[in-house]
């Protein structure tokens, strides 16, 4: 006779599921952990009670970068539900890391208001190597996702000359005679 799964059961394999996956996971209200796994708060720096409560904000290099983010990502997932990108996030001591991020809005209308979100650290392939400004840092997180920086500009909302200045900054500061290898620099692959 098959075992019937009880909803005690289920319940503490969804919670073993979250607290053993590889990647950090959270569960977030208005851009505040109310939930995340041990993975997910090593990787910044914490210990799980340190975040529950903390708003996303402090996890980014700058202010202008979490309403940044924020704006675009609020955008997609309005459209879609979900949102993907890899972005530099910062940990408790500062440093700063290439992380992807993933998530999924329960309310697309509102889609801050509940959200379950991954973030996996990726700087063991893509290190964090040269200090750029925030500006740079955006600019390097649209060029690794391949936008023009005619697209850029229009996702910043800058001028399409002022992104060619920050590429020419970026392509500087690591030593890129190409956008193609600049790109392949800022993906660690260089």
């Amino acid at each position: 006779m098959p075992h019937t799964v009880t909803e005690t059961e289920s319940l503490q394999a969804m919670q073993m599921a979250f607290d053993l996956a590889p990647v950090g996971l959270c569960v977030s209200r208005h851009r505040v952990v109310v939930f995340c796994n041990d993975v997910f708060a090593r990787q910044f720096g914490y210990e799980v009670p340190d975040l529950l409560g903390a708003p996303f904000a402090m996890l980014y290099p700058t202010p202008d970068e979490f309403a940044n983010i924020g704006e675009q990502g609020e955008a997609v997932m309005r459209e879609t539900g979900l949102y993907s990108d890899e972005r530099i996030m910062r940990r408790r001591d500062g440093s700063l890391f290439w992380c992807h991020a993933s998530g999924r809005a329960s309310d697309r209308a509102d889609p801050f208001a509940c959200a379950v979100w991954m973030f996996e650290d990726i700087s063991q392939r893509r290190p964090v190597t040269t200090p750029l400004t925030p500006r740079e840092r955006e600019v390097a997180k649209h060029l690794v996702a391949g936008l023009t920086s005619k697209q850029i500009a229009r996702v910043l909302d800058l001028s399409p000359r002022t992104v060619e200045a920050h590429r020419a900054r970026l392509m500087t500061k690591h030593k890129a005679a190409t956008q193609g290898e600049l790109v392949a620099k800022l993906l660690g692959h260089v």
